[in-house]
């Protein structure tokens, strides 16, 4: 009997697995020993008993009233959110009084950013309880609106035609050579329109308010004060933002590397800003924005709501982010939609590698500016190349679902956003030393082929920049500037636009030291207006190491659509590149040159043991209006006013060399 009890109460390896105890070293079985052998046990576990009961009644008494205020929160907590809220609405109009009563100026911003908030925050609560009984007021109006759209519809196309010729009549007239870049710009939509699968489907309703927003938004930015003056803040705001990267980088690396290296110099700044772009999807800030934008271009263009969402993402996020944010709609899209989608991702950039060429010295209003008018031109050059035949499951969709991310809270999102940019930075880096390399070994093999036939220093920018010449000059380069810009144009598309960014980043170092143009035949600096034209046109991921990174990230997520995905990707890559040079066009008609100001005011306060661009511009008008004859200097214009023009030329001799420095 002993012996049956102990293989009763035996632990197997299959009662462990499930969690079951001992019974030999149960209460029960305590009980049971304390029965048999008369301890005093049983009396002493009865007394246990009941001070376990007297401690739980303590405690449930302690805690009754924080058991109370949590249900009277979770039963008010409408009002209580209300009040919490309204306490903060009223502290935050107290700073907002106090700052704009100390200093306007200062708060100049801050009041702009409240009028941006409390307008979207007034309009969703109007929205939300008075927009249908508006609706239904402009229902009659409405419908009237509708029987005359046919005939409408004309009438304003001919007018903003009208509108736009005589304006660009006006406009070019001053700056003729702003035509060049005009007849760049049709010629560019012609020759896609060339390249279309199919010509008789083509949506020119999608093709026309895609220009249309892109022009409006270029002339906004690069014409009017307040566009101008808006992203000039904004890029600036950004340059600043980024420069609180070196409390993180110099802490790991030291100041001598962060200052002497690029790899400790740049790249840190795409892990700063992905953990910041991870950090605002996880507040739904991101998400607000490419929501409000999909819904503009939706509306106005007539595309569907998944190929525009992705497109609107394209212009934050890069070319395999942007597509998660539909990955649930990507086995059902249509092959035009699909199309458009790669389009979004080959004519932007992401916003993390825009801070690495924003360090580089790259103009960050422009690469702003860059990003989001590619936006609606890409998806209306989408929709030129490859129109919708196919009948889309998401066109009458209002709308689709965003998927926002997985972190429970703001610090795992900024965790995520750093450890997610490790892979960039790496991909980043290695990709550098890999085509510096290959461009290095290829302009090696080029120098030995051409010195067979007794051609010296052939190099592939070389051929480039006689390839793609014409396609320079067409956006609106100077002819001199051609061969740099096509150069630069040629190391993007073949290469990346990251070693063509560090590039232009040399030329305007230059332009900006004052160094002379030409060093002999090489030409050391590009103009200001080409300056702008190659920010435009380098901002994409248009490039052939594009395609690989395109078709692995999509066909990750679609494994079974990967044919698809191959069919499109060289039509969606053309438009890419030519999204990004019908920007540049856009760029060089909008072009304002800058006023250097009164030379001779320069000259009195200037400091000649350094140039600058200004010293450069104003010593060559200062040589322009110099006359050497039979060995006596003189000056025309308001220099021979000046009486100090012969110091100042003698001091613009030091670094430039002109005819008038032989006198």
């Amino acid at each position: 009997n002993e012996l049956l009890e102990m293989e009763g109460n035996q632990i197997t390896l299959d009662s462990l697995e499930k969690g079951t105890d001992n019974p030999a070293f149960s209460f029960e079985g305590e009980k049971r020993h304390n029965e048999e052998f008369g301890g005093p046990c049983s009396e002493s576990q009865e007394e246990r008993r009941e001070g376990k009961g007297r401690f739980s009644s303590y405690c449930r008494k302690a805690l009754q009233p924080a058991s109370k205020a949590k249900h009277f929160c979770r039963a008010h907590a409408k009002v209580l959110r209300r009040v919490i809220l309204g306490l903060l609405g009223v502290a935050y109009l107290c700073y907002f009084i106090a700052a704009c009563y100390l200093n306007f100026q200062r708060a100049l911003a801050l009041v702009v950013m409240t009028a941006v908030v409390a307008f979207f925050i007034c309009w969703g609560i109007f929205k939300k309880h008075c927009g249908a009984k508006v609706l239904l007021l402009l229902h009659p109006i409405g419908k009237c609106f509708q029987k005359s759209w046919p005939w409408l519809k004309w009438l304003l196309w001919v007018a903003l035609l009208a509108g736009l010729i005589v304006w660009l009549a006006l406009d070019t007239g001053r700056n003729p050579e702003q035509l060049i870049s005009l007849g760049g710009f049709c010629f560019l939509v012609l020759f896609l329109f060339a390249c279309s699968k199919h010509h008789g489907a083509v949506s020119w309703r999608a093709v026309f308010w895609g220009l249309g927003l892109e022009f409006l938004f270029g002339l906004f930015v690069l014409r009017t004060t307040p566009g101008t003056q808006a992203f000039q803040w904004l890029g600036d705001q950004i340059q600043y933002f980024l420069g609180y990267t070196t409390a993180g980088s110099s802490f790991v690396f030291g100041n001598t590397l962060i200052e002497e290296i690029f790899a400790f110099q740049t790249l840190p700044i795409i892990v700063f800003f992905s953990c910041v772009m991870s950090i605002l999807y996880y507040l739904g800030v991101m998400q607000w924005l490419i929501l409000k934008i999909s819904w503009l271009l939706q509306v106005s263009m007539g595309t569907s709501p998944t190929e525009t969402l992705s497109v609107a993402g394209n212009i934050f996020v890069g070319q395999t982010e942007a597509p998660l944010l539909i990955r649930p709609y990507l086995p059902d899209m249509t092959l035009s939609e699909i199309h458009a989608v790669m389009t979004g991702g080959f004519s932007t950039i992401a916003g993390s590698v825009m801070g690495a060429y924003i360090s580089f010295g790259i103009d960050a209003a422009s690469l702003i500016a860059a990003s989001v008018m590619a936006a609606p031109c890409a998806l209306a050059m989408a929709k030129l190349v490859y129109p919708e035949v196919e009948e889309s499951k998401f066109k009458g969709k209002a709308s689709v679902r965003l998927s926002s991310g997985e972190e429970q809270n703001i610090l795992e999102a900024a965790s995520n956003g750093a450890a997610a940019s490790v892979g960039l930075v790496a991909n980043i880096a290695a990709n550098l030393i890999a085509f510096l390399a290959v461009l290095e070994f290829i302009n090696a093999a080029l120098r030995w082929f051409g010195e067979m036939v007794d051609i010296k220093d052939l190099t592939f920018q070389v051929i480039c920049s006689y390839v793609l010449m014409p396609v320079a000059f067409l956006m609106g380069a100077d002819w001199a500037d051609s061969p740099v810009v096509a150069e630069l144009l040629g190391i993007k598309i073949f290469l990346n636009e990251f070693v063509a960014y560090q590039q232009l980043a040399t030329y305007k170092k230059n332009r900006l030291m004052g160094l002379e143009e030409w060093d002999g035949n090489r030409k050391q600096w590009i103009s200001e207006r080409a300056e702008s034209i190659t920010t435009f046109a380098l901002c994409g991921f248009a490039n052939l190491s594009s395609i690989g990174i395109t078709l692995g990230g999509l066909a990750s997520m679609v494994p079974q659509r990967k044919g698809d995905f191959a069919s499109v990707v060289l039509r969606a890559l053309l438009t890419g590149i030519c999204v990004s040079m019908l920007n540049a066009c856009l760029a060089g008609l909008l072009h304002v040159p800058t006023q250097v100001g009164d030379c001779a005011m320069f000259f009195s306060t200037a400091n000649f043991s350094s140039t600058s661009y200004t010293m450069y511009t104003c010593c060559k008008q200062l040589f322009a209006s110099s006359v050497l004859q039979n060995g006596t200097l003189s000056f025309t214009g308001s220099w021979a006013e000046q009486a100090e023009s012969v110091l100042w030329l003698t001091e613009c001799c030091v670094h430039y060399n002109h005819t008038s420095c032989a006198g």
